[in-house]
């Protein structure tokens, strides 16, 4: 770091992406990416784009907002796109938390939500999941600040209820909540429709797990259109073209895809089943997902000992190496064969420990 850092940024903790080594050839279950490619109808339209490069992309993305209005059954004006649900995050931290509202969210969740805390200078707290790893509802009755969740949470996997979000809205009548669906289309159940009764109510999406876009970076916030234009002012403000139109050309045929969307989706969902069940079988511990990956931990091996046997034979999962996590390692959900390599290498693992 130079001198001329800021100085709150001196002993900053960033974010740590799932690592991408290239020393050799690897198995990628530690990212929680789509192991199918895009919709071909997506490449071919971010292809057409392609051709007019020169230009600027259209900052109010009309042709994405319209098809994605009409999808999930609400107007183009409760919409804002963002370069990827990360940034929207970002947004939302920056327009709803400040000095005197802070920001409330799990202590085990998505790792981004305290780097967006310290990055925009507001306070946060974290409230702890339950033994069984599970957000409590109540827990978050009369938050003091602007409450973020993941749902189904991560790297957990458990999702809430629409009713248990809802109560959360109900105990909060004065604070805005923010609710992360990255993984909703995997098996958990969205809040959409509750934008209509809740106006302090924004839900977050992600186009790169189900829509097998983590590349071209797509993100969409859905909520009233008061709240909508509150982060607008932030886009306005920070980066209008946040979305290219290669990105959103893909977008829109990932969206009218459906078939091949709802095709993939079910297949990590049987490939999801697969390997929690060969895990039980192995003894291990498999906690309910609703996600495309599963958070697992085996009795008498530590997560680093998983996830170093793991990389020695080729495949890379995801170690987080807390007092509460140690033992755990995540494993995103793969091909058939991806997870049946895991299966062997995690056999040739317990072997050697014998």
């Amino acid at each position: 770091m130079s001198k001329y850092l800021n100085p709150r940024f001196g002993t900053f903790d960033a974010y740590v992406p799932g690592e991408q080594p290239r020393d050799r050839q690897y198995i990628k279950l530690n990212t929680n990416e789509n192991p199918f490619p895009p919709s071909p109808f997506a490449q071919r339209l971010a292809r057409q784009a392609a051709a007019e490069l020169q230009l600027y992309s259209d900052p109010e993305v009309k042709a994405l907002a319209s098809v994605a209005a009409q999808r999930l059954g609400v107007k183009e004006e409760n919409l804002i796109f963002t370069n990827g649900s990360d940034e929207i995050l970002y947004f939302a931290f920056l327009a709803f938390c400040g000095e005197d509202t802070p920001a409330v969210f799990p202590d085990l969740t998505y790792g981004f939500y305290p780097v967006f805390a310290r990055a925009c200078g507001v306070d946060y707290q974290e409230i702890p999941l339950s033994e069984n790893w599970e957000v409590i509802p109540g827990d978050y009755a009369g938050a003091d600040g602007t409450i973020f969740l993941a749902n189904p949470n991560a790297p957990t996997g458990i999702a809430l209820s629409s009713d248990q979000i809802e109560k959360i809205l109900i105990a909060n009548p004065d604070r805005v909540v923010v609710v992360d669906e990255a993984y909703v289309n995997f098996g958990g159940e969205t809040v959409v429709s509750l934008i209509q009764t809740y106006d302090r109510l924004l839900v977050t999406r992600t186009f790169s797990k189900s829509y097998s876009l983590a590349g071209a970076r797509l993100g969409i916030g859905i909520a009233s259109e008061g709240l909508i234009a509150d982060l607008k002012k932030i886009k306005y403000s920070v980066n209008p073209y946040n979305v290219n139109a290669m990105t959103a050309a893909a977008g829109v045929g990932a969206l009218l895809d459906r078939e091949y969307f709802e095709k993939n989706v079910e297949t990590i969902k049987e490939n999801r089943a697969y390997l929690a069940a060969a895990l039980q079988d192995r003894g291990f511990c498999v906690l309910p997902s609703e996600t495309n990956f599963l958070f697992v931990k085996k009795p008498g091996i530590s997560g680093g000992e998983l996830y170093r046997g793991f990389k020695e034979r080729g495949v890379l999962v995801r170690y987080f190496d807390l007092a509460r996590t140690k033992d755990f390692v995540r494993i995103s959900i793969g091909t058939k064969d991806e997870l049946d390599f895991l299966i062997r290498a995690l056999d040739q693992i317990t072997e050697a420990q014998k």
